[in-house]
């Protein structure tokens, strides 16, 4: 009850977060300030999407001004986030599912003339109510809130998880979170949407207090893909075993991870495949196996083959990310680069030496040729 009343103090406002993805923080707090010192996003993010990134994003037209703020639950985000339509979710990997959410959040938005919003949480709220090992995302924070923008939302909202946040019942969740301080106008959520303290609203609940409040709201049907529903599930089992090219479908764009380049062993070099190994991965692994990829460093995106897992034909079981580019020369020693999975190309085995490895790796690099185009 004590932190279902802090809601009644004087409204506070936090500035707008504004970052290319490459410098979103993990978990940015944003410190409530006076609204004078709150500053608006005046650029089309996603045409800076379109031209920073070596990735294409399928995306709605963007008609308003686009921004990523991140605070706490009982704070307000600027003005221009009010008066539309909000959705609200983990959103992790934006799959299908999602972007329907979105589209939909769009759609109804338009017809209020207001901005789309879409709604996350950092961190995850199980990760809040049940500590220990961190289980990798899908995306990272950045990827999210730029994906969520690519599939049409106007804005987004990550909301600081805490306790006090998770305590909340779902009638001050949707009154003092939903209701006022995004000034929402209606609420687009999917059919399984679970709210407030212990999971306890459900789309009934919604509903009702909708309703009750004047507020539009709608509930989509599960998405399925192959007559099977989409979820962040499925997405993050089909990583796993090696199935890029279904987990491209399930989420509408070749799934991806970035780290850093790191000194490796050197040994690709040796043998006229040299490698970028990659380190500080945060998101998921796809399966051990070869695979046909595209890698992007330095503002570049380069046609490449990448080895996920160990290295059997010299010995060694750690688990390594290796990629070599294709009719690439340079020192990217130290540089970020992101692979975005297109196709596995075969499983990790061992070979009976330097020679027999060689003349497989000329079969794989042939391979992605064919795979990548």
């Amino acid at each position: 009850m004590k932190d279902e009343l802090k809601t009644k103090a004087e409204p506070r406002f936090v500035s707008s977060f504004i970052v290319h993805p490459s410098s979103f923080p993990k978990a940015a707090i944003i410190q409530p300030t006076d609204r004078s010192e709150t500053t608006s996003y005046k650029d089309d993010l996603a045409s800076r999407i379109d031209a920073d990134s070596p990735f294409r994003f399928a995306r709605a037209p963007q008609d308003n001004d686009m921004s990523t703020v991140s605070l706490e639950w009982f704070a307000y985000p600027p003005p221009e986030f009010a008066g539309g339509v909000i959705t609200v979710g983990n959103f992790d990997g934006v799959h299908l599912g999602h972007r329907a959410l979105v589209a939909e959040a769009k759609k109804l938005a338009r017809s209020f003339g207001g901005p789309a919003v879409a709604v996350t949480f950092d961190p995850p709220p199980h990760q809040v109510l049940h500590p220990g090992p961190i289980r990798p995302p899908l995306t990272t924070l950045a990827d999210r809130a730029e994906l969520l923008h690519a599939a049409g939302a106007n804005h987004v909202v990550i909301l600081q998880t805490s306790p006090s946040l998770l305590a909340l019942s779902p009638e001050a969740f949707f009154e003092d979170v939903m209701a006022r301080q995004l000034g929402a106008k209606g609420i687009v959520e999917g059919y399984d949407f679970r709210f407030g303290r212990n999971r306890a609203g459900t789309n009934a609940t919604l509903r009702e207090l909708c309703d009750a409040a004047g507020l539009a709201c709608e509930e989509l049907p599960q998405v399925k893909h192959a007559d099977e529903p989409v979820s962040s599930s499925r997405v993050r089992a089909a990583i796993v075993a090696g199935d890029v090219r279904r987990a491209t479908e399930l989420l509408a764009r070749p799934y991806r991870i970035t780290g850093n380049v790191v000194t490796g062993a050197k040994r690709g070099r040796t043998i006229g495949f040299p490698t970028a190994n990659l380190a500080d991965v945060p998101t998921v692994l796809p399966g051990n196996g070869v695979y046909a990829v595209r890698a992007a460093v330095e503002g570049r995106m380069w046609r490449a083959a990448a080895n996920v897992g160990p290295n059997p034909t010299f010995g060694e079981d750690a688990r390594k990310i290796e990629v070599h580019l294709l009719d690439f020369t340079g020192d990217i020693y130290g540089k970020p680069m992101t692979v975005e999975f297109v196709a596995r190309l075969r499983e990790t085995r061992p070979f009976g030496g330097a020679a027999e490895l060689v003349e497989q790796l000329k079969r794989d690099i042939e391979g992605a040729k064919h795979a990548l185009g």
